[in-house]
């Protein structure tokens, strides 16, 4: 089970492999489309409600995340991002954020600059074997899409 300050003010936190399960389902319209749960959906209600700030920094750009960050009042969006940890750094220094202040979490190759960069780090049992690697982090029990996002929220909130 993963560990946290509740004192953490900020989550910040890829969308895909972690939010959704990581796969891209494609239409008979090939229009795309990504499944959601609906506990990590309620993890954005009770990090807002327990006044948490959360910011997403995708490398892709999709409706899920648009819906979400709409429905929730997500504080920071960044879409369509290959080089993440120069976006983590300009919200940690817009907000005056220290090391103690968030969480990061991450799956893939992409978020390793930013896994290693934050002090509290997590990411799922899926993840690329080079993520599970990066010193100090945590691993959820749930699996993406189906509560790993939840059960961050919630050792945050309870």
């Amino acid at each position: 089970m993963i560990e946290l300050p509740k004192s953490i003010k900020w989550v910040i936190t890829d969308f895909d492999g972690v939010v959704t399960d990581n796969c891209l389902y494609i239409n008979d319209d090939f229009s795309m489309s990504r499944k959601l749960n609906f506990k990590d959906i309620m993890a954005f209600a009770t990090l807002k409600r327990a006044d948490k700030h959360i910011a997403i920094i995708s490398g892709e750009q999709n409706s899920a995340i648009e819906t979400m960050a709409k429905r929730f009042n997500v504080d920071e969006v960044h879409q369509n991002i290959r080089i993440k940890i120069d976006v983590l750094k300009s919200v940690v220094e817009k907000y005056g954020l220290t090391c103690e202040d968030f969480v990061y979490i991450g799956d893939d190759i992409n978020d390793i600059a930013c896994l290693e960069y934050a002090k509290y780090k997590v990411t799922v049992p899926h993840a690329v074997s080079k993520v599970k690697g990066v010193k100090g982090i945590q691993v959820t029990e749930n699996q993406a899409g189906s509560g790993a996002f939840r059960e961050v929220a919630d050792c945050l909130t309870d």
